[in-house]
């Protein structure tokens, strides 16, 4: 593996994972602000390794593999720690299905890779936008009091439900598109 900017940006977005959790649970005031600043850094490593490593030209296959467990490995753990800190259906519905649909599509994926077919569910724009949706929620959700007048919890959950509604669509759209290959080889 070669250290590019790119896979270093992407290295430190999973090393950030525990210092999140550590930080996330510590008995002080500051917590909220500082576990919201530790999820936006990785946030913002996650636009710019990609940027980068295009930008630089540095494309890595370790990049193409560790950027996309990273992304995967941080929503799920600040989903799961918004879980535990708001135990109610309601909170835990889309983040269910956000977790869900995330192991669901990366296990399409490999398997749609190890018949040579990755390319029929590549990353689409409502991923992207999805993704975006679903950073601003949890930006908003880690932060946890209300900014000025702005209630940030009642936004942030109104984009993390709107966030897994794109996540159940871009699923839809993922199995649609592999579903001729998924049901192609069947004998009856």
């Amino acid at each position: 593996m070669q250290w590019t900017i790119p896979n270093i940006l992407t290295v430190l977005r999973v090393a950030l994972i525990p210092v999140l959790v550590v930080v996330f649970y510590l008995p002080f005031p500051w917590t909220h602000i500082a576990t919201t600043a530790l999820f936006g850094l990785a946030a913002i490593t996650d636009w710019f390794d990609g940027y980068l490593a295009r930008r630089l030209k540095q494309h890595s296959v370790f990049g193409a593999f560790l950027d996309p467990v990273a992304d995967k490995l941080i929503v799920a753990v600040a989903l799961v720690l918004l879980v535990q800190a708001n135990p109610h259906w309601w909170f835990v519905i889309p983040a269910a299905v956000i977790i869900g649909r995330e192991i669901a599509i990366s296990a399409l994926r490999e398997w749609m890779a190890e018949i040579g077919e990755r390319a029929q569910v590549a990353v689409s724009v409502i991923g992207k936008v999805k993704t975006t949706l679903q950073m601003i929620a949890l930006l908003l959700l880690l932060y946890r009091e209300p900014l000025w007048a702005f209630p940030t919890r009642d936004v942030g959950i109104v984009l993390l439900y709107l966030a897994a509604g794109l996540t159940l669509w871009s699923m839809v759209i993922y199995l649609k598109a592999a579903w001729p290959l998924l049901v192609g080889n069947e004998k009856s």
